[in-house]
C-alpha cells in the first residue's frame, strides 16, 4: 500500500466515523445535517482544525500517537474501531494490551479434541492449554501424564526429552525463538513474556545465543519429524491457527504424511 492510498484510508476512516457522531448538544438545533462538524471534532479532541481538514483529504501528514489517542476517544471508537485507527495510521496503541487467559472459554479449550491428528492449544506465552490423545501420546516429555511443565520452549530449550523427539532439534529450536520473538515484539512490556524470557536465557545457552541474535520469523507450517520412543521415526505436515477472538493464541495441528 503506497502513502497515497495509505493516507487516503486513514482520512475516510476518520471523517466516515465524525460524521457519524452526534453534535454537541449546543449546535443541535442549529444544522441541517447530521454529525460533527470538524471543528467540533478538532475542538473535542484537542488538534488543529486545519490539519484534521487535511488528514481527512488525505494529505501526507502524519498523526502522532497522543493525537490518534484524542481522536479515537472523541470519536468514542469501539476497542476494533480503535485498533483500524492506529493500523491504517501505521502506529502502534500504547494502550494495546494482551487479552487476559487467566481464564480460556471453554469452546476454545474444546477445540483439539475436535481433530483426530497431534492438536494442542498455545496461549500467548506459548504454554499448552488443551490438547487431544493424539498430542499427548506423540509429545512424551510435554504433553504426557508424566510431566507438569507445559511450556513449549520450556520442553524445547530445556528437557532432553525434547532434543531426541523433534528431527532436526537445532533448526527447529533456531526456528521457535525467532517465531516466539515476534510475538514478544509486539509486546515488549508484557511482564509474564520478559520473566519467561529471563528464565530461557538463565537456564539455556542455546536460547540465549538464539535470542541474542534478535531473528525474527512468522509462525509457520511444513514439514515435521520426530523420533518417538515407542513409534520410531514420524512425519507430521503442520498447520498454525490463530483465533479470532483470541489472536494471541494459537491452534497448531499435525496431520500424518
Amino acid at each position: 500500500m503506497n502513502e497515497a492510498s495509505s493516507s487516503k484510508r486513514l482520512g475516510d476512516f476518520i471523517r466516515a466515523h465524525r460524521e457519524r457522531q452526534a453534535p454537541p448538544p449546543s449546535a443541535a438545533n442549529r444544522r441541517r445535517t447530521p454529525g460533527m462538524r470538524r471543528e467540533e471534532l478538532a475542538d473535542a479532541a484537542g488538534i488543529s482544525a486545519t490539519w484534521l481538514t487535511w488528514l481527512e483529504q488525505g494529505r501526507e501528514v502524519k498523526a502522532s500517537v497522543p493525537a490518534l489517542v484524542r481522536l479515537s476517544n472523541a470519536l468514542r471508537l469501539t476497542p476494533a474501531e480503535r485498533a483500524s485507527l492506529f493500523d491504517l495510521a501505521g502506529k502502534r496503541d500504547p494502550n494495546e494490551t494482551v487479552p487476559d487467559e487467566t481464564e480460556l472459554p471453554a469452546d476454545l479449550l474444546a477445540l483439539p479434541a475436535q481433530f483426530s491428528g497431534p492438536a494442542y492449544l498455545l496461549d500467548h506465552l506459548w504454554t499448552a492449554r488443551a490438547w487431544n490423545e493424539a498430542a499427548a501420546d506423540l509429545f512424551t516429555g510435554w504433553l504426557d501424564e508424566e510431566t507438569s511443565e507445559r511450556n513449549l520452549l520450556v520442553f524445547v530449550f530445556q528437557s532432553a526429552t525434547a532434543r531426541s523427539l523433534i528431527g532436526d532439534w537445532q533448526d527447529r529450536a533456531s526456528r521457535l525463538a525467532a517465531e516466539f520473538r515476534a510475538d514478544f515484539n509486539r509486546h515488549p512490556d508484557d511482564a509474564a513474556m520478559g520473566d519467561l524470557v529471563a528464565a530461557l536465557k538463565d537456564k539455556s545457552p542455546d536460547f540465549e545465543r538464539l535470542w541474542k541474535a534478535q531473528s525474527v520469523l512468522g509462525r509457520e507450517g511444513g514439514e515435521r519429524h520426530f523420533s518417538h520412543p515407542g513409534r520410531g521415526e514420524l512425519a507430521y505436515h503442520q498447520t498454525t491457527l490463530l483465533v479470532a477472538a483470541r489472536p494471541d493464541v494459537k491452534l497448531v495441528c499435525l496431520t500424518a504424511r
